[in-house]
């Protein structure tokens, strides 16, 4: 009970409301951090995730990241309210939505293509964040291909490494980095305002068919990074994707690239949870290839 007293008291010095809390519920879905729904006496209630004492950056650079795309209005987020740690855990406070499946894709989808016309002058971040639980540096590049190669791809490569997955990952990996310079001929990309690991368990509605995303990687970086998580585990309609289209028209050559963009992401998941993920990152690899 004490860490939910202290925790209360945060949300009472940041609003300047009496905060005398009811309950705490324990709320389904999580894998990287617990989720608890708090209630105060008055009818309050607030958002909570929760962490490990020593991961308050991790939710430092989510609430950033949360308060730039709030400012880009154009996608609904949960607005954050105060983030800390004591000694038995980290956490982040935001305010509570009442979520439901994402009923209009087509807004979601008209509203992601106005998110990417918000523009950085480089790609990359002020601040690193994270994918998942694990470290996502974002060091800015005025070159996107160099980038990718070292911020992206090629860190998740060293990361796999290290946990002794060799072998034809690595060789495939060190040709495709090599290469893939050529995916991206006659195309000029522009720093893009990137939720940065938009899959359909991040991104839910209002019961107003309000869009709404979460659980950001925020960074600057080629639009087409997003659009290609979108395919990673389902969850997005043709809807979705037809109105993306009518308001930004995806360049030639996006289907080989969305591939090599999801390796970043197949390639964590390596890197997190191990087994099957190694097969599906070779496959991908030299689908890319092929392509080159």
């Amino acid at each position: 009970m004490e860490q939910w007293k202290r925790i209360a008291q945060h949300i009472e010095a940041v609003t300047g409301h009496v905060f005398s809390m009811e309950r705490a519920e324990n709320l389904p879905g999580g894998s990287i951090n617990a989720a608890f729904m708090l209630v105060d006496t008055s009818g309050r209630h607030y958002f909570v995730k929760t962490n490990q004492a020593d991961r308050e950056d991790m939710f430092a650079a989510e609430t950033e990241g949360l308060e730039e795309l709030a400012e880009s209005h154009t996608i609904r987020v949960p607005k954050p309210v105060c983030f800390g740690s004591n000694p038995s855990q980290s956490y982040i406070v935001m305010e509570y939505l009442p979520l439901k499946e994402c009923s209009n894709q087509s807004l979601l989808g008209e509203q992601l293509a106005s998110m990417h016309t918000v523009t950085a002058d480089c790609f990359g971040w002020r601040m690193n964040n994270t994918i998942g639980a694990t470290h996502q540096p974002n060091a800015w590049h005025s070159d996107w291909i160099e980038f990718w190669r070292t911020q992206r791809l090629g860190y998740q490569l060293e990361l796999a490494a290290k946990s002794g997955y060799g072998g034809q990952l690595q060789v495939l990996g060190d040709k495709l980095l090599l290469n893939m310079h050529k995916l991206f001929e006659g195309r000029t990309i522009q720093p893009a305002m990137l939720h940065g690991d938009l899959w359909g368990g991040n991104v839910a509605g209002l019961a107003d068919g309000t869009p709404v995303i979460f659980d950001p990687a925020f960074y600057y970086g080629d639009r087409e990074a997003d659009l290609a998580m979108t395919y990673v585990f389902g969850g997005f309609t043709a809807d979705f994707y037809a109105a993306y289209q009518n308001v930004l028209p995806l360049d030639d050559g996006f289907e080989v690239r969305k591939v090599f963009y999801n390796l970043y992401h197949i390639i964590n998941h390596l890197n997190l949870f191990g087994g099957g993920y190694r097969g599906q990152a070779v496959d991908m690899m030299e689908r890319v290839l092929v392509e080159i």
